[in-house]
């Protein structure tokens, strides 16, 4: 999964197996009743984490007008907010309980949405059924703040660092934040595939033993769309953990997989010379903007999240200049509101600062208007099924709950843990309320010589 307001330490970054990790907090159940409360975590160790720690101050003036704004919002959503004073506002629905609403406020007032989730990961706000509030939340995102302060978004709204811009050198370092955690760690959550991208189901609910059916269903999807098949010679941008190019291996074609991210490229290769496939899979440490060669088929599966706007032409370029005539590029990738997007792009958040450094989620007309622009290309196809996303989440969200204990056994803190869970909650109620979706482009490059 490849799905950013500015504080003045940068993100914690954790590393895994012995090295010095971020500290986790404790997950909480989202699956209790609705009356009960999941207690408030242990405290937060400030090394690790300054931000959560010690908030930046916020003036009495701009807490004062956050509560407000905040009150008014929360006073018309279908929710039931608990204050610890014993207030209480919303019209009925997920219990969302503010344990300080002092802090809770302040937060905000000093960094908004950035202040939202880092006053869950310090315990001073949680919920019964995270996902539940913060489907509502999504869903409402455009009414949360009155027309007149969104029109005042250049003052209050944090700027992207240009420290994560993704230039070659800060591609890395920022895929490297993520990516680079701990195979271990992603390994408690994924099922055995370790395919970290939606999901296709046949149906819902769906079960963990599932997920790798219905991977295997998108992959194969994919590899259809592109017309891979026995002799293909095949990019990929983006191997993950290596199961799309095992699956494209396996049905004879030579795949060229390209990551930035050092724990990834370990495995993959580790998990092809397993399978047998060493001879038809190359794994290479290397810049999309760095490929060389010419493919029938280029394929990338939730990457393009990670590139940024403006390199948004370059990226779609390179899906044009390594086609060969004729050849086909198939593209999965999570998609926003336009309008959402313009507004957001060049803004610091929550996920921004401790999930997915330099990440900007693209909108259909941006990528069809970079396509037009920038390339050769066609859009041949596109399908949505952002609800397999959400059920997707969901199963990592509960899994990751289940293995809270395995999760610390790495090194990872309470917070981190905290941050992980209001993540996978915070992306699944973006796909569950429609905010969020996700597509499967078929991108078809003419062949003159026809």
């Amino acid at each position: 999964m490849k799905t950013a307001e500015s504080s003045s330490a940068a993100a914690p970054r954790p590393t895994a197996g012995g090295r010095t990790v971020p500290a986790p907090a404790t997950a909480p159940d989202t699956r209790v009743p609705a009356t009960a409360t999941p207690p408030a975590p242990a405290s937060v160790d400030p090394a690790r984490w300054p931000d959560v720690a010690a908030p930046p101050k916020a003036s009495r003036a701009r807490t004062a007008v956050a509560a407000a704004v905040v009150r008014r919002a929360l006073r018309d959503l279908p929710l039931h907010v608990r204050f610890a004073d014993g207030g209480t506002l919303g019209k009925g629905g997920p219990a969302l309980d503010v344990r300080d609403p002092r802090a809770f406020h302040g937060r905000i007032g000093a960094q908004g949405l950035v202040g939202f989730g880092e006053s869950y990961m310090a315990g001073e706000w949680d919920a019964p059924d995270l996902t539940a509030v913060l489907t509502v939340l999504a869903g409402h995102l455009a009414e949360l703040i009155p027309p007149s302060l969104q029109r005042l978004r250049r003052v209050w709204a944090l700027s992207r660092p240009a420290a994560q811009r993704n230039t070659p050198s800060g591609a890395r370092d920022n895929i490297s934040r993520h990516y680079d955690l701990s195979n271990d760690l992603f390994a408690l959550f994924l099922d055995d595939t370790l395919s970290y991208s939606s999901a296709l189901f046949r149906g819902f609910p769906a079960d963990h033993d599932l997920l790798p059916a219905a991977q295997h269903r998108k992959i194969d999807r994919l590899l259809d769309l592109a017309e891979v098949r026995d002799g293909s010679r095949v990019l990929e941008i983006g191997t993950g953990w290596g199961e799309l190019a095992l699956r494209a291996a396996a049905r004879g074609a030579h795949v060229t997989s390209l990551t930035l991210s050092r724990e990834q490229q370990a495995l993959a290769r580790e998990r092809i010379a397993a399978a047998g496939l060493a001879d038809r899979v190359s794994v290479e440490l290397c810049d999309y903007r760095e490929a060389e060669g010419t493919y029938d088929a280029v394929v990338s599966v939730e990457m393009i999240e990670a590139v940024g706007a403006e390199f948004w032409p370059v990226y779609f370029r390179t899906l044009d200049e390594r086609l060969a005539p004729g050849g086909r590029a198939a593209v999965q990738a999570i998609t926003m509101p336009h309008d959402r997007m313009m507004a957001s792009k060049d803004t610091f958040t929550w996920i921004g600062k401790y999930i997915f450094p330099g990440g900007l989620l693209p909108s259909v007309e941006a990528v069809a208007a970079t396509v037009r622009d920038h390339t050769r290309l066609t859009v041949t196809r596109r399908d949505a099924y952002g609800a397999h996303y959400a059920e997707t989440l969901r199963l990592w969200r509960e899994r990751f709950t289940e293995r809270a204990d395995e999760v610390d056994a790495l090194g990872f803190d309470e917070t981190f843990r905290r941050m992980w869970t209001f993540y996978l909650a915070y992306s699944e109620a973006g796909f569950r309320s429609g905010y969020l979706d996700v597509q499967q482009y078929l991108f078809t490059k003419e062949n003159p010589a026809r």
